[in-house]
């Protein structure tokens, strides 16, 4: 099990792999924004693999943030995927096919950091919850446990997004939000409802 330790920001750069609960798109966002960008602005890349919705708030509060998102984009700094075509990419059914997600997310890498050594990489991610609205909690926890691979390496730093809408009825004898909290080495808990 991971020590987990409770933030209210999204300072969490310092931590290899964190988890934030969230309530909307405007909270997470903002904490994804945050997340990002200090490296953006030191001139390390950034990948960010998320819902249509959530890709344009992040990039929203980038901007807002003084982050030239269009230029970053187009000179590679930034990449921005989408979760559902990145899952497509690895998954074998129900469940994350290993080889076939780290060759997705290593090729990624690389074009973030174009040859660049040492590079350092901050990520959002947000496949996990895709899978869990879908009730695929075992491929969820199954990709936590691919992404704590990919997170071992000392330049590489992800943030994970979860709906807090998902745990609102933790089944009974499955995997809950504890659970998720376990596949992190930092917890940031959502947002007080407003």
């Amino acid at each position: 099990m991971s020590e987990t330790t409770a933030s209210t920001s999204g300072q969490s750069a310092a931590y290899s792999h964190a988890v934030k609960f969230y309530r909307d798109a405007a909270s997470l966002s903002r904490t994804v924004a945050e997340f990002l960008a200090p490296g953006l602005r030191a001139g390390s890349p950034a990948i960010v693999i998320a819902t249509l919705a959530h890709r344009q708030a992040i990039a929203s509060e980038l901007v807002q943030r003084g982050i030239d998102v269009p230029r970053l984009e187009a000179d590679g700094e930034l990449q921005i995927q989408d979760a559902d075509d990145l899952l497509a990419g690895f998954m074998n059914g129900m469940r994350p096919d290993p080889t076939r997600f780290h060759a997705v997310i290593e090729e990624l890498i690389e074009r973030a950091c174009k040859g660049r050594v040492p590079c350092t990489v901050h990520a959002y991610g947000e496949m996990v919850d895709v899978l869990w609205r879908r009730a695929n909690l075992d491929g969820a926890l199954q990709l936590e446990m691919l992404w704590n691979r990919v997170t071992t390496r000392a330049d590489f730093s992800l943030l994970c997004g979860y709906a807090v809408g998902n745990f609102y009825k933790e089944i009974v004898n499955g995997p809950t939000m504890q659970t998720v909290c376990e596949y992190h080495n930092h917890v940031i808990p959502a947002d007080p409802a407003a």
